[in-house]
């Protein structure tokens, strides 16, 4: 048995040494007889602490997004939709990037204290996945996109409100669950009490649906009317990194979904129920 700062310790001191410097636990820690067993964050053990946070200062200014295509000449349909992205997120700007390449756009973000980094796909001139990178530093994730239909497919659509809106997050209970619920939600400042607004994200075996809707009292005072104002499509998380958009191939991996992660076909990764059941 060795000792570390006066504890007994079971792994020997250069063996610890070794294993904290490449970013491992020690192999066991024994202090009065208790025993600390070590856990990834993912597996329900540990976390990441309040200073690692980075989005611990978010609420003191309201989120500054910029919104973009990875292509350099955008189809019509993935235009319309960046512009109804722009109308979805408060504060947002919607910017062309032309013959700049992604660092630099991204350094004149961070110059400008834009908060959030947002980038569309498209295949074929459909919208099929959508980066949202936090600045200055990350985390970035990248997720599908899918069944995309836009405001003016919806029919007897409303008009589109341009108050702070409401957030509903439902079926995201696992860590990784909560890491991606709070990245979706410090894209949206907060909103007033009187606000008639709600955006809804919720999720179904790791398909996020994404509604959007504003409301009133029905008739009399009675009840409450729901009326969808659009778009609509659906999100799946592949990856999750640590870093920006820009430091993609050097930052390490918080989550990827993985080719044999298709066998388990009952395994969920942001909550372990089924979003549908009551």
């Amino acid at each position: 048995m060795h000792r570390l700062r006066g504890l007994p310790c079971a792994t020997p001191p250069l063996a610890f040494a070794f294993r904290m410097l490449h970013g491992q636990p020690p192999l066991q820690i024994t202090v009065s007889g208790l025993k600390f067993e070590f856990k990834s964050w993912f597996d329900g053990g540990g976390g990441i602490s309040h200073t690692d946070d980075e989005y611990r200062w978010v609420e003191v200014e309201d989120p500054k997004i910029m919104i973009t295509t990875w292509s350099h000449d955008p189809s019509s349909r993935l235009k319309m939709f960046v512009k109804e992205l722009k109308l979805v997120f408060p504060n947002s700007q919607r910017l062309n990037q032309g013959n700049y390449e992604m660092k630099q756009l991204l350094d004149a973000c961070r110059a400008n204290s834009v908060t959030d980094f947002i980038v569309v796909h498209e295949h074929r001139g459909q919208p099929n996945a959508i980066i949202i990178s936090h600045l200055p530093y990350g985390p970035t994730a990248y997720f599908n996109v899918s069944d995309v239909v836009m405001r003016h497919d919806i029919p007897d659509i409303g008009p589109m409100s341009e108050q702070y809106t409401h957030l509903v997050f439902h079926n995201m209970k696992t860590p990784l669950g909560q890491r991606v619920m709070n990245i979706l939600k410090y894209l949206f400042p907060v909103p007033k009490e009187d606000s008639k607004r709600v955006i809804t994200f919720a999720n179904h075996d790791d398909f996020i649906s994404y509604r959007h809707h504003t409301y009133k009292k029905g008739e009399a005072g009675k009840g409450i009317e729901l009326k969808e104002v659009g778009p609509r499509f659906q999100l799946r998380l592949y990856d999750l990194k640590l870093g920006t958009i820009d430091q993609a191939d050097a930052a390490d991996t918080e989550w990827a979904y993985r080719p044999y992660m298709n066998t388990t076909k009952k395994r969920r990764f942001l909550s372990d129920d089924d979003g549908w059941k009551a």
